[in-house]
């Protein structure tokens, strides 16, 4: 089977739909997966939010079964200090490492459900990165269309502004899954508990740690999740799969709000097949919990 060369950075502990994004991406055969990359999301809730994401990355991977057999490096525990200064890590090294192995007809496609930190600073630490095959799908920034999206600033943005800034102006492949898009990935509670609630342990887990988060952060009454990270698995596994519009990479200020940037053409997308999304990931973990039974 061909297989496409893929990254996946994630703050895997900060909410509760990375895990289903991961999990997504570990059981699908089309990945040749060349590392997992826990990323920080801040300090609003732990000093060691890098240390959580691989901790729940190293969770997952017990519950598949898979310990030992997928690459883990690291990223940066902390936003970079300005646009011209990388936070050197383990996660950034192995993204400049794995550029050097792509090609054009075999790319690398670098995943970021998180902050673009170690995206950032393996260009600061590499500019010949930019050149090369490589394409990066950022789960990101506010959308472009105008819908009210509340006052607040985007959640992965603002954990790197910095960062973002670097990638948006370096003029490497830029896909944008904005939140206008990223937030109508919904799943409810009695949709989860149908598609994968007999699907093991790995199942159980998804739905719980889902149901969890939920109690303890979310505001108002509610029976759903968005899982916003997932269509960079469904972008990487069917490119088609979203409808991509070409416009010349903003900038971002520090309020999260688009400004005049370099023009160097990216793609934002606007639209995800979520059928197929959501069918592919649930057909995966119940084959998973039948084979795993």
């Amino acid at each position: 089977m061909r297989q496409r060369r893929v990254i996946i950075n994630t703050d895997a502990k900060n909410e509760a739909d990375d895990q289903f994004a991961i999990v997504h991406g570990l059981l699908s055969p089309t990945f040749d997966l060349r590392g997992l990359i826990p990323a920080h999301f801040g300090t609003r809730r732990t000093q060691r939010s890098m240390e959580e994401s691989r901790e729940e990355i190293d969770l997952l991977l017990d519950l598949l079964g898979m310990t030992g057999s997928v690459a883990l490096a690291n990223g940066a525990a902390t936003a970079l200090p300005d646009e011209d200064t990388p936070v050197d890590s383990p996660g950034a090294r192995l993204i400049i490492e794995e550029s050097k192995l792509a090609s054009q007809d075999d790319p690398l496609y670098v995943a970021f459900l998180g902050p673009l930190t170690d995206m950032a600073s393996a260009i600061l630490l590499d500019p010949e990165l930019v050149r090369r095959p490589v394409i990066v799908i950022w789960i990101g920034g506010a959308g472009y269309r105008g819908y009210d999206e509340g006052p607040w600033i985007e959640f992965n943005l603002s954990n790197d502004i910095h960062a973002a800034n670097v990638v948006f102006d370096s003029g490497i492949t830029v896909w944008q899954v904005p939140r206008d898009v990223y937030t109508k990935v919904s799943v409810s509670y009695a949709e989860l508990e149908e598609q994968i609630g007999d699907s093991g342990p790995l199942g159980r887990y998804l739905i719980k740690q889902l149901h969890e988060w939920n109690a303890t952060f979310h505001p108002g009454p509610i029976e759903s999740r968005s899982l916003g990270d997932s269509p960079a698995i469904a972008l990487m596994l069917f490119p088609p799969s979203g409808n991509l519009r070409v416009t010349p990479a903003p900038r971002f200020g520090a309020d999260g709000s688009y400004l005049p940037g370099s023009n160097h053409p990216i793609r934002v997308v606007e639209e995800i097949d979520v059928r197929f999304l959501l069918a592919d990931m649930f057909a995966k973990i119940r084959a998973f919990g039948r084979e795993n039974h």
